[in-house]
C-alpha cells in the first residue's frame, strides 16, 4: 500500500515537471560527458578503456544501486531520499570538476551515480503513486519522452558549455543543477512512501551490485587485456554469482527487492527487455557516436550536440503517440516495430566511412529515434501496467534499473568493441614518429588526432594529413563494429517480443 500527500488538479503538472526535471539531470548526466572524451583523452591522457570507465563509473554505480536504494526510498519517502541525494550528486560533482587524474575522476564519477541512484526511482514513483490511474499513462508518456530526450539536452548543454569553457565546467553546472533540482523537488513534490513495512533485502542489494559491476568490469578490462585474462575471469566469476544469487536469494526471500517470479507475467517480461536492450543502444552509441562526429567531422563540442538534436524532436512527439497506436496495434507490435527501427538505424550506420559527411548519420539517427520513442514509452507502460497500484515502487525500481543497466552495458560493450577494432585497424608500423606518439594513437583516436594537430604545427603538414587518414579509418573500423554488435541485438530482441510479449497491458499472463 502506498501513501501519499493529497494532490490536487492543479498540483499534477507541478509534480510531473519537478520530476521530469529530476530525472533529465540524471539522465543527461550519463550523456553530458561523452562530449568531453576527446578533451579528457590529451588532457589528462586517458586511453580509451580510461574513457570508457570515465563514462562508465557513473552508470555502473547507478545501476547497482537503484535498486536498493528505491527500496530504500519507498519505506523512509521518496522525496527525502530524493533530497539526500540531490546533495550527495552535487558535492560529488563538485569533487569531480576539481579532480587531476583520470583515477581520481573515475571515483568522484561513481559518488555521482550513487547520488543519482537516491534520486531517479522517485522520479516516476512519486507521480504514478500522486496521479488518479486515467492520467498516469499520460504521465508516464511524458516522463519517458524526457527520459530519452533528456539525453541529447545534456548534450546541447554540455556542448555549450565545452565552447568556451573545459570538461571541469560540465561537472560544475551539474552541482549547480542538483540544487535546482532539490529545491524544486523540496516546493512541488508529494511525499510518498509504501505503508507496508517489511525488512530491507540487504543481501539481495550487494548481490545485484556484485552482478552488475562484475559484469561491466570484465566486458571492459576483458577488451583490453583479453576475455581469457584472470581479471576478466574473475569479472565474469563475480556476474555469475551475483545474478544467480539474486534469483536464488530471492525466490527465498518472502520480501527481495525485486520479486524473480515477476518475470512470470509477459508483460513485465518484454518490457524489461525492450528498456534493457534499448538504453545498450542509445547510451553506446553515444559514447562512439559522438566521437565520429568531433573526431571524423571535425565539429566542436556544441555543433556534434546539435547534431543529435533530431533526435529529441522526433523522440518527444512519437513518445506522446504510442499509447493511441498500442490501442491500435498491440503492445508488443509497437516494442516490436520500436525495437527494428532502432536495429536498422544503426546498422544503415555501418555503411558510414571517413567521407560520408552528416547526412547518412542523420538519416540513420532519425530512424533509429523513431525506435526510441516507440520503445521507451511501450517498455515502461508495459512494467507499470503488469503490476497493481499498490506495487508502483516495485514497477518504478525495475525501470530504472533495466534502463541504468542497459546503460552501464551499453557502454561497456559498445566501448570495448570499438577500442578493440581501433587498435587492431592501425598499421603495425608508424614510421618515425616517437614511442609517445606511437603510445597515445594507439590509446585512443582522439589522442592520436592531437598528434596530427602538433605534426602539423611543426609544418608536417603532409604526413599529419596521412596519419590522420590513417587513425580516421581505423575509427571507422572500430565504429563499424560496434554498430553491428549492436544493431543484431536489437533486431534479435525485436523478434523475442514479437513472439512473447502479450498484445494488451492488461494480460497479465
Amino acid at each position: 500500500m502506498t501513501s501519499t500527500t493529497p494532490a490536487t488538479e492543479s498540483s499534477h503538472r507541478g509534480v510531473l515537471f519537478s520530476m521530469c526535471l529530476a530525472l533529465v539531470l540524471v539522465v543527461g548526466t550519463v550523456s553530458a560527458i561523452n562530449l568531453a572524451l576527446p578533451d579528457l583523452a590529451v588532457d589528462l591522457g586517458a586511453s580509451n578503456t580510461d574513457l570508457t570507465w570515465i563514462a562508465d563509473s557513473y552508470t555502473v554505480a547507478l545501476a547497482a544501486l537503484v535498486l536498493p536504494l528505491g527500496a530504500l526510498g519507498d519505506r523512509v519517502g521518496r522525496k527525502r531520499l530524493l533530497l539526500i541525494g540531490s546533495a550527495v550528486f552535487g558535492a560529488a560533482s563538485l569533487g569531480a570538476a576539481l579532480a587531476g587524474t583520470t583515477h581520481t575522476l573515475i571515483l568522484w564519477r561513481v559518488l555521482m551515480g550513487a547520488g543519482a541512484a537516491m534520486i531517479m526511482p522517485g522520479t516516476l514513483s512519486t507521480f504514478t503513486a500522486a496521479f488518479p490511474p486515467e492520467k498516469r499513462a499520460k504521465g508516464v508518456a511524458t516522463w519517458s519522452g524526457f527520459a530519452s530526450a533528456g539525453a541529447v539536452l545534456g548534450l546541447l548543454v554540455s556542448g555549450s558549455l565545452l565552447e568556451r569553457w573545459g570538461w571541469n565546467s560540465i561537472f560544475f553546472a551539474t552541482s549547480a543543477a542538483a540544487l535546482v533540482v532539490g529545491l524544486c523537488a523540496w516546493k512541488l513534490a508529494p511525499e510518498t512512501r509504501d505503508e507496508e513495512h517489511v525488512p530491507f533485502d540487504v543481501v539481495g542489494g550487494l548481490l545485484l551490485a556484485i552482478g552488475v559491476g562484475g559484469l561491466v568490469f570484465a566486458i571492459i578490462e576483458g577488451s583490453e587485456k583479453g576475455f581469457t585474462h584472470a581479471m576478466a575471469l574473475g569479472g565474469f566469476g563475480c556476474a555469475l554469482v551475483g545474478f544467480v544469487g539474486y534469483v536464488v536469494a530471492g525466490l527465498r526471500n518472502d520480501h527481495p527487492l525485486l520479486d524473480p517470479r515477476l518475470f512470470a507475467l509477459r508483460g513485465f517480461r518484454a518490457g524489461a527487455i525492450t528498456i534493457l536492450v534499448q538504453f545498450m543502444a542509445v547510451f553506446g552509441f553515444f559514447f562512439v557516436g559522438l566521437q565520429y562526429l568531433q573526431l571524423v567531422l571535425d565539429y566542436s563540442p556544441l555543433r556534434a550536440a546539435i547534431a543529435l538534436l533530431p533526435v529529441a524532436v522526433v523522440v518527444v512527439p512519437i513518445a506522446q503517440l504510442t499509447p493511441w497506436l498500442v490501442e491500435r496495434l498491440g503492445l508488443k507490435w509497437v516494442m516490436a516495430i520500436g525495437l527494428a527501427a532502432m536495429s536498422a538505424g544503426m546498422l544503415l550506420n555501418t555503411r558510414l566511412d571517413v567521407d560520408s559527411g552528416y547526412l547518412p548519420f542523420l538519416v540513420g539517427l532519425l530512424i533509429a529515434g523513431l525506435g526510441i520513442g516507440l520503445t521507451s514509452s511501450t517498455g515502461t507502460s508495459a512494467i507499470t501496467g503488469s503490476l497493481g497500484r499498490d506495487r508502483q515502487g516495485v514497477a518504478s525500481a525495475m525501470n530504472d534499473t533495466t534502463r541504468e543497466i542497459g546503460s552501464a552495458i551499453g557502454i561497456a560493450v559498445m566501448g570495448s568493441v570499438y577500442g578493440s577494432h581501433y587498435r587492431d585497424a592501425l598499421p603495425a608500423d608508424n614510421g618515425q614518429l616517437p614511442a609517445q606518439a606511437v603510445e597515445a594513437i594507439r590509446e585512443s583516436a582522439a589522442g592520436g588526432i592531437e598528434v596530427t594537430r602538433r605534426l602539423a604545427a611543426a609544418g608536417q603538414v603532409d604526413a599529419a594529413a596521412q596519419l590522420g587518414q590513417v587513425i580516421r579509418v581505423a575509427f571507422i573500423d572500430g565504429l563499424t563494429a560496434s554498430l553491428t554488435v549492436i544493431g543484431v541485438v536489437l533486431a534479435l530482441a525485436a523478434v523475442a517480443v514479437l513472439i512473447r510479449a502479450p498484445r494488451h497491458l492488461d494480460d497479465k499472463t
